[in-house]
């Protein structure tokens, strides 16, 4: 039996191009108006994971990620950077699930896989910041885990050693598996693209990709099966309609506003020892340094 690893990995917003319509009235993030990238602590992640198959060469990687079909886009990304496979969960009853919904669903496509020796993923995405769902994704599929981790000291037929990064040091710890691992993004970042294993997957596309860019797969599939991106709905991985989506999301988003910060006035300063002394002589009276 080959050594599982599940990735863990999410398509994100763009938070460097945040505007006022970033978010909708419910509270959930407006995707449509952000651009959309992989989440960076799951490169990282990634990167782990494809380190760890370096050493064992009986490695198979899977990706799972879940959100609308676009985020079949993080799956070839993976593949072109190493990963074996993909599966995108996607479905419309998962749409504005909160940590605990997104583990709840996370957790059951994890169990489908079946047997599974190590999930890894980002410490925390950049849309959310709880770093919530990692440990709770652990929790759901009643497995150890390890947070923060930044390195992969040694990887034997039992157990993983890892560094962890804390906030006062580090420290390093064994596990046995299966367990799950959150990567702080102090890891290592991720290897490029493989330009042959671009050229292999570049046409790879999910069912609903197919649909909406109207492109029949049928004989591309059966000729070159891997070219398919696996989705799974919430039926497909049995999970419960009640805990899916707003409907089992218990944080809820009670008001918005929008903050614009506008630009002060500014003074332009020459590089003349009057001026520098004129300015740190205001800084020292603002009781910014001093």
């Amino acid at each position: 039996m080959s050594f599982r690893i599940v990735v863990l990995a999410k398509q994100v917003p763009d938070t460097r191009n945040v505007g006022k319509d970033a978010m909708k009235e419910d509270g959930t993030v407006n995707r449509a108006a952000l651009p959309a990238i992989f989440n960076p602590e799951d490169l990282n992640a990634l990167e782990m994971a494809l380190e760890i198959k370096d050493r064992k060469k009986d490695a198979v990687i899977s990706i799972i990620t879940m959100g609308p079909s676009r985020a079949a886009e993080i799956i070839r990304d993976s593949i072109y950077r190493g990963a074996d496979n993909g599966i995108v969960v996607s479905d419309r009853k998962v749409a504005g699930s909160d940590t605990l919904a997104t583990s709840y669903t996370i957790s059951q496509a994890v169990k489908k896989l079946g047997h599974v020796d190590l999930v890894l993923c980002g410490r925390q995405a950049i849309d959310g910041d709880t770093a919530q769902v990692g440990p709770q994704v652990a929790e759901k599929l009643n497995i150890p885990q390890i947070t923060y981790a930044e390195e992969v000291i040694s990887v034997s037929e039992k157990s993983i050693e890892i560094k962890r990064r804390l906030e006062r040091g580090i420290e390093v710890v064994e596990c046995g598996y299966p367990c799950l691992i959150t990567v702080h993004g102090s890891a290592k970042a991720c290897r490029f693209s493989h330009a042959k294993r671009v050229m292999k997957y570049k046409y790879s596309l999910s069912a609903s990709e197919a649909v909406e860019r109207n492109v029949d797969m049928t004989q591309a599939w059966a000729n070159k099966p891997y070219l398919k991106i696996e989705e799974w709905n919430a039926a497909d991985i049995a999970a419960e309609d009640s805990r899916l989506g707003l409907t089992g999301s218990p944080t809820k988003v009670k008001k918005i506003e929008n903050v614009v910060l506008a630009q002060k006035e500014s003074v332009n300063l020459s590089t003349s020892d009057e001026d520098i002394d004129g300015l740190m002589k205001e800084l020292i009276a603002a009781h910014i340094i001093g």
